[in-house]
């Protein structure tokens, strides 16, 4: 059955007991096709994490915040880009784990997938309570929720008292979540290398083993996820290398006999759906990969056998979170680049702020020499100026904010549709 599937028919038996549950539970809300599951028991838990050094989950936040703004402007240049890209290859991909679809370049795994966009929400999440917390802003409610089958989470500052702090301060909590990832994902790139490091002298490639069959593709029906392909009409595919390389000299309408550890099959390539002019044949594969000889006399076999599933867990939480992360800091309502915009666009720049920003600057930039320090105050304040003498009115603040999320939205909605609504279709 396919993948989807099984989200629609979690989503409907989840939606049935939340449908009956809802009046007995006061925790438990049913809003047409959100569900809301609402709870103050991870409160004292952000609370604790928050309590234990405010002042350095703000520094955190302060050093990521260029960052983030370099993220914000990288991501709107590259939705514009994909719209000019979209008649060529889907730059947009649905993140479900075990969901593949035709013509996509993202498969999620299903297990480790689950796992890593896990801490993707928690992660994401927690960042906005803690730094909220750490500014002194209370939370009303955390909890899980289900929009149709995409599962998410939420922390809820109290409003009135998020907009008492200063712009600043604000701002540090918007891109708490964003910045949360960032750093989730810096960490999981580094136990990954390693992880590849103490891989590389363990394993032995002996043939490319196929992850999933992509629905409607030649292979459907035919070769089966699990399988190890050995050759391909003769030639031999033991590395990634031999694999690839014989397939790009296919073409559509070829027939080929693939020989694998559980049988021999014969299949037809068709097009790409990315490249017409290009044979396919519908599978995702990685090289499959076994213990060497020596390593298991060296390490046994329990070691070896589990560093693979750590190795592509660590993976996806390393671009799950790089991924959402970045989507985030879009500068669109209601995600967190459309609030953290509309922030910047409202500074005002007074006297008591101009001398808390150059505080700030001199106490980051303590450490460089003078005539450093002087030439980056010079061009901070230079920028400060040029703010002061530009400032916006609220309501034309709001006007631009909600101008550009129409747009990024109306861009997304066309790429989206474009590019996998038709495949999606045709899995079913």
């Amino acid at each position: 059955m396919n993948a989807l599937w099984y989200y629609a028919i979690g989503f409907i038996v989840v939606w049935i007991l939340a449908f009956f549950l809802k009046g007995k539970f006061d925790n438990i809300s049913v809003e047409g096709f959100v569900l809301m599951l609402k709870t103050d028991k991870l409160e004292h838990l952000i609370d604790r994490i928050a309590s234990w050094s405010p002042r350095f989950w703000k520094y955190y936040i302060n050093i990521s915040i260029p960052l983030g703004i370099f993220f914000m402007v990288l991501m709107l240049v590259s939705l514009f880009i994909s719209l000019q890209m979209m008649f060529e290859t889907p730059t947009v991909s649905l993140i479900l784990p075990g969901v593949d679809i035709p013509g996509s370049p993202i498969y999620i795994p299903f297990a480790t997938g689950l796992i890593a966009l896990a801490t993707v929400l928690i992660i994401h999440e927690g960042g906005h309570g803690v730094l909220a917390r750490a500014e002194d802003v209370p939370i009303d409610s955390v909890g899980l929720l289900l929009f149709a089958i995409i599962p998410g989470a939420f922390v809820e500052p109290n409003q009135d008292e998020l907009m008492k702090i200063n712009g600043f301060s604000r701002l540090r909590v918007y891109f708490a979540g964003p910045m949360f990832n960032m750093g989730l994902c810096a960490v999981a790139l580094i136990i990954t290398l390693l992880l590849s490091s103490a891989m590389a002298g363990i394993y032995v490639t002996d043939g490319i083993e196929i992850d999933s069959v992509v629905p409607s593709s030649p292979s459907d029906g035919v070769l089966e996820s699990g399988m190890v392909i050995k050759s391909i009409n003769n030639v031999s595919t033991h590395n990634s290398s031999e694999y690839i390389g014989y397939l790009s000299t296919n073409h559509v309408g070829d027939n080929l006999t693939i020989v694998t550890d559980k049988g021999t099959y014969s299949i037809q390539t068709s097009s790409n759906p990315n490249n017409q002019t290009q044979s396919y044949i519908g599978v995702r594969s990685h090289e499959h990969k076994v213990v060497s000889e020596s390593a298991k006399r060296q390490y046994g076999t329990i070691i070896p056998a589990m560093l693979p599933t750590l190795h592509e867990i660590f993976y996806l939480v390393f671009f799950l979170n790089f991924a959402v992360g970045t989507f985030n800091l879009l500068p669109m309502k209601p995600l967190d680049g459309g609030l953290i915009l509309e922030e910047i666009l409202k500074t005002k720049i007074t006297p008591s702020r101009r001398k808390e920003f150059n505080s700030r600057l001199n106490s980051f930039t303590r450490f460089l020499p003078m005539g450093i320090r002087c030439f980056i105050s010079r061009c901070f304040n230079s920028i400060l100026n040029f703010i002061s003498k530009h400032e916006l009115k609220d309501d034309t603040v709001g006007k631009i904010t909600k101008w550009l999320s129409t747009l990024c939205i109306f861009i997304l909605v066309v790429l989206i549709v474009y590019g996998f609504v038709p495949a999606i279709m045709s899995m079913f």
